[in-house]
């Protein structure tokens, strides 16, 4: 039986990228999304057509209500979770922050961080040998926002970021003597679509002079880093962030 895997926000960029290489891993795969059927459904097609195993499974991480259907549903449909990761997160159009609402904010830190917050409650409930669980492994997918900032464009996420840096730092002591892994890592300029959401579709291409590899990096860079945290390969790693970010 394949071991079975969630990634929150896997109908694009990152989480995409990471659902694919995990199926050709040999992970079955639940591919969640909050409005996008269609790309999700394609990710799904995608593994299915090559053999694999997965399901796409409709949920906003920021509702309580709707992480724990998710994950009843991810189980009902590929079987007993194995591991977790975080990847569903937004950010909002570049501004200062003596600019930004109050409700910009809230819908930031409750996806970036309430929802990751919830999934890891119910991961934890479900993985740790505590629980009667087999042990496992989460994956928080975080920034390089975290460390620097992301000033004059959105310290708001930066700070989000920062807020998932720790979870993941706490939540790995926690349950490290209970069978579960907790690592993140900190993409930094990417070739995804989110930049779009910010407001500037080519933002890599304008900054990637300060990438010490001058390039961005690609979603699948990212992918290969996940997964190596997840895999038995990674077996003493926990409570590390990961840099992938080209050296910035």
């Amino acid at each position: 039986m394949s071991k079975v895997l969630l990634i929150t926000g896997a109908s694009r960029g990152i989480g995409a990228a990471t659902a694919r290489l995990a199926a050709q891993q040999g992970w079955a795969v639940a591919v969640n999304y909050h409005r996008n059927r269609a790309a999700a459904e394609a990710v799904v097609a995608d593994i299915r057509a090559a053999g694999g195993r997965a399901v796409a499974i409709a949920a906003n991480v920021a509702d309580e209500v709707d992480v724990l259907r998710m994950f009843a549903e991810c189980e009902a449909a590929l079987g007993p979770l194995s591991a977790l990761v975080n990847n569903a997160g937004i950010l909002e159009q570049q501004m200062r922050l003596d600019e930004m609402s109050m409700a910009r904010w809230q819908r930031i830190m409750a996806t970036n961080v309430l929802g990751p917050m919830l999934c890891c409650r119910e991961a934890v409930k479900r993985l740790s040998t505590r629980h009667g669980g087999p042990g496992g492994a989460i994956v928080n997918v975080s920034s390089a926002a975290a460390r620097l900032g992301s000033p004059g464009e959105y310290v708001d996420y930066a700070a989000s970021k920062g807020a998932l840096d720790t979870l993941t730092l706490g939540l790995a002591k926690e349950v490290a003597a209970e069978g579960i892994r907790v690592n993140g890592v900190r993409p930094g300029f990417i070739y995804t679509e989110m930049h779009a959401d910010g407001g500037e579709p080519g933002r890599v291409d304008r900054v990637k002079s300060a990438v010490p590899m001058q390039r961005g990096g690609q979603p699948e860079e990212v992918a290969a880093a996940i997964l190596w945290l997840l895999s038995d390969a990674a077996s003493f790693t926990t409570g590390h962030l990961l840099d992938v970010a080209g050296g910035r």
